[in-house]
């Protein structure tokens, strides 16, 4: 049996997740809770960048499934216009939240997600059986919903320390004359 592959984002990602962070988090000086902030932003890219090569591949096992399903005459290259324009998906449920950073390691999400469906090679997905293209779609349907869940309590964490950032300013506690000069050395 092959070992389940670690949880997106890894050790990383669960520090932030972990139920004392914020409450430790907000008992620390402005400068830990600015750079907290950046990295559960960087963690909150890292997962959706890996949502998304996730999500591409699922599409187009999917797709390919339902292709034999309906003994549909196209091949798979004819409909990846139609599988990559997201035909079919319901409306974007994303926070529409700004990025000001790219994933910090591409290569390592990928081999992530090629990891979630292990003997199972998607460059050559016509090849497959229906029971390989099956297996993979399950795993990598799980693996998404896991992610996604990660993903939103990462981007609870963002806003938690967002609002600690927020509120000290409100109070007085914190001064944006420093912030500038903090951000200008």
């Amino acid at each position: 049996m092959t070992p389940e592959p670690t949880r997106a984002g890894g050790a990383a990602v669960d520090a932030l997740l972990d139920p004392g962070f914020l409450e430790a988090a907000v008992q620390r000086p402005m400068a830990d809770v600015r750079r907290l902030r950046r990295q559960a932003e960087q963690e909150e890219v890292n997962l959706s960048y890996t949502r998304r090569l996730l999500q591409g591949r699922l599409d187009i096992v999917r797709r390919e499934l339902q292709r034999r399903a309906e003994h549909d005459g196209r091949s798979l290259v004819d409909l990846l216009p139609e599988i990559l324009a997201e035909k079919g998906r319901g409306p974007a449920h994303g926070l529409g939240r700004h990025q000001t950073v790219q994933p910090a390691a591409p290569e390592d999400y990928e081999s992530w997600v090629k990891s979630l469906t292990p003997g199972v090679d998607l460059s050559a997905v016509p090849a497959l059986s229906d029971a390989e293209l099956q297996q993979a779609a399950r795993a990598l349907a799980a693996a998404e919903g896991s992610l996604s869940e990660r993903r939103r309590g990462v981007q609870q964490v963002m806003d938690g320390l967002a609002a600690e950032l927020g509120r000290r300013y409100r109070n007085g506690e914190a001064d944006v004359a420093a912030l500038l000069a903090d951000e200008g050395r």
